[in-house]
């Protein structure tokens, strides 16, 4: 009886979590949900008054969806990792059908079949795919290490192994999301699964592998880019603003960008002060003042103060990540927690690049921050599966 007990209490140790968690983590998801909700109504006013008559339209709608990601990352959160690992195959095999399925019965939106509509919430199925995908290729990392040291591989070999088990099915969920188009989500997804599978091992031959991948990836993109002509004129504007310091075109392709520049521009070190932004009068195109341009408003009220503020805030978010993931001793668990922080990481600085003309513009949401229904739901499971492995944090560094 008692070895049976033994045995139960290690078969069970590494399973329960060991800590409370990660206080940064829940102080830094407080903070940016709360401003990301003040910052859409701030930016969504005018719109809102002029499409529905009531200024907190957005806002309203925005609280929905938090409410509904918050019920979802809880889901995320209370449930043991472990067991949402063993059912990432099925997770992921049902996104895959979706992003089949939006091929085919999507609404066409502007040429890209990107979304499902159930009542009045737009369902994007590369939303959902980028936190599944993190989900399952950790399993599959982890899995082949595991396979490789039970049949003694080279590391050659292991590289070998691992390249196909990881790089088939991020294969197929890029091609399907390009075929969207959504080339920026294929871009984030593709960055962040390739800089997963660059830290999942330390070898020599897997480091110069990884770096090859990457810069196929890369050439790739490139040659994606230059299929689309929209794309193109967004290259050619970002190029012409970068080597001569100016907006090229600024009443026609080189509009989104110029009415960015002089928001920032306007706002200064300082900024206008809160509520003061004059870019979401209707200067910013469409919806984007509080969607995909929210950032310049930010930039734009609080100056480049609050910009350094923002950033800073984020950098310490994934250097905060990355000490995690190194003290979780459970090899799937690294590897999603940083794959999840790279993720909304990267997702935020490439918005952020976008929209101070450090890259052409592209449509990736910043997290806390877009307004939009699947964004808004999947950032908040990203967070929730990442408060949950926080909890499983150990004093040392895992091997």
């Amino acid at each position: 009886m008692r070895t049976r007990r033994e045995t139960h209490k290690r078969k069970t140790k590494g399973e329960q979590p060991l800590r409370k968690v990660d206080t940064f983590l829940i102080t830094f998801a407080g903070v940016m949900i709360a401003f990301g909700a003040v910052m859409i109504f701030d930016a969504s006013v005018y719109q809102a008054n002029i499409h529905f008559g009531d200024q907190f339209y957005f806002l309203r709608q925005h609280i929905v969806w938090l409410l509904l990601g918050i019920a979802l990352g809880s889901v995320a959160y209370f449930v043991p990792y472990k067991l949402i690992v063993k059912l990432s195959p099925l997770l992921f095999a049902i996104t895959t059908a979706l992003l089949v399925a939006v091929l085919v019965f999507g609404e066409a939106v502007n040429g890209s079949k990107r979304w499902f509509s159930i009542g009045s919430l737009p369902i994007q199925p590369a939303e959902f795919m980028k936190p599944i995908l993190v989900l399952y290729l950790a399993g599959v990392l982890a899995k082949a290490d595991d396979t490789a040291k039970r049949d003694r591989l080279s590391d050659t070999d292991k590289f070998k192994r691992k390249l196909f088990t990881f790089g088939v099915p991020l294969a197929l969920t890029l091609g399907l999301i390009v075929l969207e188009p959504d080339l920026g989500t294929t871009i984030l997804i593709g960055a962040t699964a390739i800089l997963m599978f660059f830290v999942s091992d330390s070898t020599s031959a897997h480091y110069k592998g990884t770096l090859t991948i990457a810069g196929v990836f890369g050439i790739l993109g490139v040659a994606a880019g230059a299929f689309a002509t929209y794309r193109m004129n967004r290259v050619k504007t970002f190029l012409h603003l970068l080597f001569k310091g100016v907006v090229d075109d600024p009443n026609g392709t080189g509009y989104q960008i110029q009415q960015i520049l002089i928001g920032i521009g306007s706002g200064g070190f300082l900024g206008k002060g809160f509520g003061q932004s004059r870019q979401r009068f209707g200067y910013l195109v469409e919806n984007t003042a509080f969607t995909d341009s929210i950032f310049a408003v930010i930039l734009e009220e609080l100056g480049y103060i609050g910009g350094v503020i923002f950033v800073t805030l984020w950098g310490i978010f994934l250097w905060r990540i990355i000490k995690i993931s190194q003290m979780i001793n459970d090899r799937a668990g690294s590897l999603i927690v940083f794959g999840l922080g790279t993720w909304l990481t990267l997702q935020t600085f490439l918005n952020m690049a976008a929209n101070v003309g450090l890259m052409p513009l592209t449509g990736i949401p910043l997290p806390f921050f877009t307004y939009g229904g699947s964004n808004t739901i999947v950032t908040m499971i990203g967070l929730g599966l990442l408060l949950n492995i926080s909890r499983y944090v150990t004093n040392e560094k895992a091997n």
